[in-house]
């Protein structure tokens, strides 16, 4: 499966992959009030990316993360913090604890997880009240705006599954679809909060980070090879070596029923 090759890069993982503006964790631990005595769970954290801001509040947290790399990563980001702990397993089975949790937080995985269990799955993890809270992440239109036109030439060359013409989209016409919490019967008051950032890259580092992403991963030697050649040598005549890139993370958030 194509989330299972994060695994293979976890030291990558944890250097490359942006970590999440504190503008959206502040949101978060306000949301559910998190601090000494909430009871957390994160699903599929990686190596920490929100893991380790969400311990900083002094919680209980349970990071449950399929990669066992991974998972030795998000251990040593969390070695400070003696109430975190990470535990390698499927969240799919994962065989939950009688007590329920406050929080239950996802962040740029929640799609990875089975359509027709992960609602219900988070819903039994939490307490009647319980917030769950997933944070998905688009790759929109701003920086370096002509490279990113530019590096589709690269894309369409060497990636076969490239759409013709791809374009970013931008920020106000990119949203989540969050008809499957307002739909379901295990969740109510449905919020969504918006966060951007702008990242500036070396060439190096814009090459680190795309070798965590997994369609990335997934492309053949020769293949993967010619097109990341083609983005290097792409930065470095025409962009000086630096590129800047956008991000934008929602933070979607829903209340279990009671």
């Amino acid at each position: 499966m194509l989330r299972d090759t994060f695994d293979e890069a976890a030291e990558l993982y944890d250097r490359a992959r942006p970590r999440y503006p504190r503008a959206l964790v502040d949101d978060l631990a306000r949301a559910a009030g998190l601090g000494p005595g909430s009871r957390v769970l994160e699903v599929a954290p990686g190596t920490g990316q929100l893991t380790v801001p969400l311990a900083t509040s002094g919680c209980r947290l349970t990071a449950v993360e399929l990669g066992p790399s991974l998972a030795a990563v998000a251990r040593h980001n969390l070695r400070v913090f003696p109430l975190a702990e990470v535990t390698v397993a499927d969240f799919e089975h994962w065989p939950l604890p009688p007590e329920p949790f406050d929080l239950v937080a996802c962040a740029t995985a929640f799609h990875w997880l089975d359509p027709a269990v992960r609602l219900p799955r988070t819903a039994q993890a939490l307490r009647p009240g319980g917030l769950l809270a997933i944070v998905t992440t688009h790759h929109v239109k701003g920086g370096t705006v002509d490279f990113f036109e530019r590096v589709q030439r690269c894309y369409e060359q060497w990636d076969p599954a490239t759409p013709p013409d791809l374009r970013q989209v931008d920020e106000a016409d990119t949203a989540t679809d969050t008809g499957e919490w307002d739909r379901s019967e295990h969740f109510d008051g449905v919020t969504v909060r918006r966060h951007a950032q702008d990242i500036a890259y070396s060439v190096d580092e814009y090459i680190d980070v795309l070798l965590t992403y997994s369609n990335h991963r997934a492309l053949d030697t020769p293949s993967r090879h010619g097109l990341l050649t083609g983005i290097r040598d792409l930065i470095e005549t025409r962009y000086g070596g630096r590129i800047t890139k956008r991000y934008l993370h929602e933070l979607i958030m829903a209340t279990r029923v009671s």
